[in-house]
């Protein structure tokens, strides 16, 4: 995961195709493939924290996140992205 603001578009930004947005998902998925669900939610963490600290990331990024990602996820999953998402949206 190069950057968590690039998965939601930022100022200026025209949308994203939905091919292109099926694209990256995968290579992020293909990145994380065998490694644990608790490697990826400190990797998340990692680049939302610097994010947020740097002035790079906003919460209407954080909340596009979630919302692209959150239909993949089963209901204990999304669950747990969303404690994820809130507590980071708190900092």
């Amino acid at each position: 995961m190069n950057d968590f603001a690039s998965y939601s578009k930022g100022k200026g930004e025209t949308d994203r195709k939905e091919t292109d947005w099926n694209k990256e998902a995968e290579a992020v998925v293909n990145a994380y493939r065998g490694k644990s669900e608790a490697d990826l939610l400190r990797a998340i963490y990692a680049r939302a924290v610097e994010g947020k600290r740097n002035g790079t990331l906003t919460n209407e990024q954080i909340d596009e996140f979630y919302r692209r990602f959150s239909p993949m996820l089963d209901a204990a999953k999304r669950k747990r992205l969303k404690k994820l998402v809130e507590e980071l949206k708190r900092m």
